[in-house]
């Protein structure tokens, strides 16, 4: 298979470029700056804020991931508010106007997306067709998906990949969270009630290729295991797979003072099925948590 990757350096990346060996698939990775992998991949430059990719490196793909984006676990002070949405939804629209300039056109755009699109729901259940919330996040969600489905005028078969809370050893959210755990700094956030949708890495990259790979998937598709947990749990189980303590809560009040509006992701109470995954046969090795952290800390 012939593909075109952006976002490919990154923490889900990595783990996707592992399920198409290079010696078997034809890749195009497209990035800033030369990520210096495998000499059988081949190397795009491309600025998504700052125009169109080179059709050269979309002409030949048959589906183009697109998964590249400023990072949003952040002090959003303006200008990153700003990076944040222009990566994504300049990006995007970049993307998808060099697609569509092409004489031959690839058949598939699987581009991320988040549940922040969702917002703060307490105890509701999210399956694809929940609609989305207000707010920054879910407004830069929204038009990021927009983006994404122009590609159907192209003749495109569009998934969107609302992706949650990413675990894994060497990235994601366990990067800032499990140090202070292992040192016996971690703890609840606010009451712990919130929802949190997580997926393991690996299951996540085996979804994007899930829907590479099967055309009967398009649309809305969400990137999280079937078994979210609240928050306090999640604290409970982290701190289990580590045989450390979680001892001292994080007080709502505190955590804004320390990351501003970005906090707010934090608390957002975000209980996501997925739906469409499951019923389109997706099969997940890491449904349930304890097992995924085991597996994830050894």
């Amino acid at each position: 298979m012939f593909l075109t990757i952006s976002g490919a350096t990154g923490f889900i990346g990595r783990r996707l470029l592992a399920l198409y060996p290079p010696d078997q698939h034809s890749l195009v990775v497209l990035a800033r700056k030369n990520p210096r992998l495998d000499p059988l991949v081949h190397y795009g430059h491309w600025d998504p804020v700052a125009g169109e990719p080179s059709r050269e490196l979309l002409q030949r793909s048959e589906a183009v991931i697109h998964l590249a984006g400023e990072p949003v676990s952040q002090r959003w002070t303006p200008a990153v508010k700003a990076a944040i949405r222009d990566s994504r939804v300049l990006g995007t629209r970049h993307l998808v106007s060099a697609i569509g300039k092409l004489r031959h056109r690839p058949k598939t755009l699987v581009c991320a997306s988040a549940v922040g699109i969702y917002g703060h729901r307490g105890e509701e259940v999210l399956p694809e067709s929940a609609p989305p919330a207000s707010g920054f996040l879910p407004e830069v969600c929204t038009a990021w998906e927009a983006e994404a489905d122009k590609a159907r005028e192209y003749g495109l078969r569009v998934v969107k990949l609302r992706i949650g809370i990413v675990l894994g050893a060497d990235g994601g959210a366990l990067a800032a969270m499990a140090p202070l755990f292992r040192w016996g700094l971690g703890g609840v956030l606010g009451s712990g009630k919130q929802w949190m949708s997580w997926i393991h890495v690996d299951d996540l990259a085996r979804m994007i290729q899930f829907a590479v790979e099967n055309e009967a998937v398009s649309g809305v598709v969400n990137g999280v295991a079937p078994n979210p947990v609240t928050n306090a749990e999640f604290t409970r189980q982290l701190a289990g797979a580590l045989h450390r303590p979680a001892l001292l809560p994080a007080p709502e009040f505190g955590v804004k003072l320390l990351y501003g509006e970005m906090a707010q992701i934090l608390f957002a109470s975000q209980r996501v099925q997925p739906a469409a995954a499951q019923a389109a046969g997706f099969s997940f090795r890491y449904p349930e948590l304890r097992p995924a952290l085991d597996a994830i800390f050894g």
